[in-house]
């Protein structure tokens, strides 16, 4: 496990610019003077077993933004939190029942930029114990589990489009069994997967 440590330290101490919903999408002009909101979302990355995993939640499909999608833990960070590393853990703790203090943080992936307006930081930690899943059902459909080698393989991932506005947008995909993954959870998750290969 100190090899995946010291792997992912290095992935995450390069430098390098972020990255955003509009990567793919050249043509897309982003607003000028836009003010973006700072949110955190938590990479949990299970050691437990000889198998390392990245923990993702299915949102609910009651939700009114972004229903039934895959994403981190994670969301908009609150004026009680310190910062978008607590705001990730806050929200972690609220959505799937993760203790605050298990995660251990390794690092941080550059922010990442939403097409709704977030500038999202995502908060890299292991967690090296077992804890009992509670999904809030309000958000939270499913917990699940992806290997941490799947989402590594850069040939794990497709780029996709749909219209969207009125519009072609193109976007990353990392596909899982029955799971689709998407948008800036692919995006954020493929930025560390090209880090890890440097």
């Amino acid at each position: 496990m100190s090899d995946l440590i010291e792997a992912l330290r290095t992935a995450l101490d390069q430098a390098g610019d972020g990255s955003s919903d509009f990567d793919l999408n050249p043509d897309f002009e982003l607003p000028a003077g836009r003010k973006l909101r700072p949110a955190g979302v938590l990479v949990p990355i299970s050691v437990i077993g000889e198998i390392p995993h990245v923990i993702l939640t299915k949102r609910s499909s009651a939700l009114k933004h972004h229903p039934g999608q895959i994403a981190f833990p994670g969301g908009k960070q609150d004026a009680d939190d310190r910062d978008v590393t607590a705001a990730a853990l806050r929200e972690a703790w609220e959505e799937i029942g993760l203790p605050r203090d298990l995660p251990k943080v390794i690092g941080h992936l550059p922010d990442h930029e939403t097409v709704t307006g977030f500038r999202v930081t995502p908060v890299v930690a292991l967690l090296e114990q077992d804890f009992e899943l509670r999904p809030e059902p309000g958000e939270v459909d499913e917990v699940f589990s992806v290997p941490l080698a799947h989402l590594l393989d850069l040939d794990s991932y497709v780029v996709e489009s749909r219209h969207w506005r009125g519009v072609q947008r193109h976007y990353f995909t990392v596909p899982y069994g029955p799971y689709y993954i998407w948008g800036a959870t692919a995006r954020m998750l493929r930025g560390l997967a090209a880090r890890m290969k440097r």
